[in-house]
């Protein structure tokens, strides 16, 4: 495979996805099933690759049609990350104000009427109000105008070019092809302290309705809020907990979530699967890889860089097991493209493509340029 330079210009700009647990996930995507050992940790047969939320995020004010291109967190673009050789989707659950879980990104959701913009927490909603909002599945039916509110304060109607309804959890699982693994992200507002009550009710509405829908569908769940880490774990031992981390690319009061260093701590001590880091977390401090792995804790990302296929394959170098990427359909070509079957005549693609039985198809000239190429991708 020929690689070519990547520049800062090529790059979207985003705006950044118990004892002895079994897991049954036997997904048909997978040359083999992700396998739990005692003691062992969880055991990732290939380089996996997952969809950020669905087919990929909206940055409304993105000059790429891709980050517009279908709704995020919707039942559309999961069910279009399904057509693409990807092992999971990830996506965001809340909980409503009466106990349902749904699936939507941001802590906050706006509307706007005549100009004026309003917003409302997520759990501050009945279901009825959230599905309210944008799309609706009825025919003649208008909802609330949907805007999205970014970091800077600035709103953007919420325009995309195939838009879907909001949805729960259950209809996720309803409506998205089987063999696809769901990475469910257990959100919750980064500026709020949350009583264990609280946290409890939560959790138990979001794995009740697991519990009742997943069926053999691979699980896995992550969040940034450390205690809500360590009570889903401690409330079931079916599916792998992973711990979200920015690995210290940004700063919290909570100093748990400050670093790689004290996601690995808190991985261990309380018997959670794995980490998820901020990408650049990881290039920054490449020696946390091999505490993590030899730790049997499992080492995926998410981060812009994800949709640079030479930071994609650099990943794989390193022994991270895995990526949260937007551009669903360019990474996992890239991907398969990287890692051919070793043997002329085998199955081709990322399914049977990455494994035992496939070798890089990189030069040393090539490889060279890959490790020279992390100190540029650091400066975006």
């Amino acid at each position: 495979m020929a690689l070519k330079a990547v520049h800062v210009s090529d790059v979207p700009s985003l705006d950044l996805v118990p004892e002895n647990p079994s897991l049954s996930l036997l997904s048909p995507r997978f040359s083999s099933g992700l396998e739990m050992s005692n003691g062992d940790g969880l055991k990732m047969p290939k380089f996996v690759v997952i969809g950020h939320r669905g087919n990929g995020m909206n940055v409304l004010q993105s000059t790429d049609r891709r980050m517009r291109a279908i709704k995020e967190n919707s039942i559309m673009s999961f069910n279009a990350a399904s057509s693409f050789p990807l092992d999971f989707i990830e996506f965001d659950v809340q909980v409503t104000k009466d106990d349902c879980p749904i699936i939507f990104h941001d802590d906050y959701i706006y509307s706007q009427d005549n100009g004026n913009v309003f917003g409302k927490r997520i759990p501050e909603l009945c279901l009825s109000e959230f599905l309210s909002y944008g799309l609706q599945g009825e025919a003649g039916k208008e909802g609330k105008v949907l805007v999205r509110k970014t970091k800077d304060g600035k709103i953007y109607n919420w325009e995309v070019e195939q838009d879907d309804t909001l949805c729960t959890l259950q209809e996720a699982f309803l409506k998205v092809e089987p063999s696809l693994g769901f990475n469910i992200e257990l959100k919750f507002d980064d500026h709020i302290v949350y009583e264990q009550a609280y946290l409890t009710r939560v959790l138990q509405a979001i794995l009740k309705v697991v519990t009742d829908y997943a069926k053999d569908r691979p699980i896995i769940f992550s969040t940034f809020q450390p205690d809500a880490a360590i009570l889903v774990r401690k409330l079931q031992s079916t599916y792998p907990v992973f711990f979200l981390t920015n690995g210290g690319c940004e700063i919290y009061e909570d100093l748990r979530r400050n670093s790689l260093e004290e996601a690995l701590k808190l991985s261990l001590e309380n018997g959670l699967e794995g980490i998820v880091s901020e990408i650049k977390g990881i290039f920054r401090n490449p020696g946390a890889v091999s505490k993590i792995k030899e730790s049997n804790l499992s080492l995926l990302t998410y981060g812009k860089l994800n949709n640079v296929p030479e930071a994609v394959y650099m990943q794989h170098l390193m022994g991270i097991d895995g990526v949260i990427v937007d551009f669903v359909q360019e990474i996992t070509e890239a991907v398969a493209d990287m890692m051919k079957p070793a043997k002329i005549g085998e199955e081709e693609g990322l399914t049977e493509g990455i494994g035992k039985n496939s070798k890089p198809q990189f030069s040393q000239q090539e490889l060279s340029f890959l490790y020279k190429l992390i100190p540029q991708l650091l400066l975006l």
